[in-house]
């Protein structure tokens, strides 16, 4: 029987026992291993990693990065404040918003740094604070994804100031006063290398235009490897020629830049996994169904997208016999489906699986980026599962509790509160 590569059918009995089902689980291993590989990014005068804490915004992992050296990259302002309630500095957060929270000016006095992702915003930072540092988020013209939902780069995509009209935010930052001291970039999640290199190109030359800059953030997008038939990013491979580009350019022009990335998934996606239980099998004859007690409440990534995700099953009492099942969720939604086929959310695709029975422990592995942070939480009245940090010799600790019916309804204001 083939084990989750993190997570043995020992450590899950124990979690399943102590936390119950449906749950997830992070390795601290792996989640320092993958820092580590991006800390070695290459980088001709030196690197910030900013993990893109949307991925999986747990106060336990923001910290743990933290004390790896990473920066963090918000992408709302509520963002910002859990950050910053996490204990991580402010001038080691980076806002880049669709939207600028109404205290944003607070936040950048506090030290936090911001991306302008449009003129308007550009314009309202240099009303509140002429003369600030800012930096520029550009639409390169490109962009790059594993699906269209995915690509933010463009002419199909609302991110950033379309690279065209860089002329008008020269002349609004001379307005207001502000000094552009970065360019930013971001073309998409699972993005191509090639792409995302000539994008990196593109960049430079923006960075042309204005002569205060002293880095250049390219973004994230570094795909994993969640299923053998998948291909991840090798950070060596992708980031040689960049190197080698930032020194052409340094020799060049005599500016030599500052490298950011901000990888979210490439961190935390093979970190962390779903613990459930086979909560049901069921036949129609011409399909088995083994149904979980998890689902888009808890991974919603298959539904979204068709994302294919590594689900190994535990049983009780091994047969011996391996069976195909369509894997399904506990969502009252034909549209919660887990065994997927790639690419096609609304395909039913099989696994081959051991010989399920309820009760058996199932782990769903590549869950650990845009899962807890990311799902159709309380969907059903299904309470927020918890995470849980596995930890050297499989002891682990609880890093968020299971959430309550009376947390779900807390907020509810009934004819007495009218």
């Amino acid at each position: 029987m083939e084990h989750h590569r993190f997570l043995s059918p020992s450590a899950a009995a124990a979690i399943a026992s102590a936390h119950g089902t449906p749950c997830y689980v992070y390795d601290q291993a792996t989640l320092e291993a993958q820092a580590d590989a991006m800390l070695a990014f290459p980088n001709a005068f030196g690197l910030t990693v900013r993990f893109a804490m949307k991925a999986c915004p747990n106060a336990s992992v923001l910290r743990l990065f933290a004390a790896k050296g990473l920066h963090l990259d918000a992408s709302s302002g509520h963002e910002v404040r859990r950050a910053l309630k996490a204990g991580v500095p402010a001038d080691r957060i980076s806002l880049s918003s669709q939207e600028l929270p109404a205290d944003f000016a607070e936040l950048l006095r506090l030290g936090v740094h911001v991306n302008a992702c449009s003129l308007l915003q550009l314009e309202r930072i240099g009303q509140a604070l002429p003369g600030h540092h800012v930096g520029l988020r550009f639409n390169p013209g490109r962009g790059s994804g594993g699906t269209g939902k995915t690509n933010v780069g463009g002419p199909d995509s609302s991110f950033g100031i379309w690279h065209e009209w860089a002329d008008q935010a020269q002349a609004l930052a001379t307005k207001h006063g502000l000094k552009v001291v970065r360019i930013h970039t971001h073309i998409g999640s699972g993005s191509d290398p090639v792409v995302w290199q000539e994008v990196s190109a593109a960049s430079l030359a923006l960075v042309l235009r204005f002569p205060d800059v002293v880095a250049l953030n390219l973004g994230g997008g570094y795909k994993v490897a969640r299923v053998a038939t998948e291909k991840g990013t090798d950070p060596q491979v992708v980031g040689a020629p960049v190197k080698l580009a930032f020194e052409k350019f340094a020799a060049a022009h005599g500016r030599p830049l500052r490298l950011e990335i901000e990888p979210g998934t490439f961190l935390v996606a093979n970190a962390g996994a779903v613990l459930c239980r086979v909560q049901d099998v069921v036949s129609t004859g011409a399909r088995e169904f083994l149904k979980t007690d998890t689902g888009m409440t808890e991974i919603l990534r298959p539904s979204l997208y068709g994302s294919q995700h590594p689900v190994h099953l535990y049983p009780a009492k091994p047969t011996g016999r391996v069976r195909d099942y369509v894997v399904v969720g506990h969502c009252c939604e034909s549209g919660d489906l887990i065994s997927c086929a790639p690419g096609e959310p609304e395909t039913l695709a099989t696994r081959a699986l051991p010989e399920a029975a309820a009760g058996d422990l199932v782990v769903i592995g590549g869950a650990g980026a845009y899962c807890a942070g990311m799902s159709t939480k309380n969907y059903n009245s299904f309470p927020e599962a918890p995470e849980v940090l596995l930890q050297a010799g499989e002891s682990f600790r609880l890093i968020r509790r299971r959430q309550t019916l009376d947390q779900i309804l807390q907020n509810e204001v009934g004819p007495e509160g009218l």
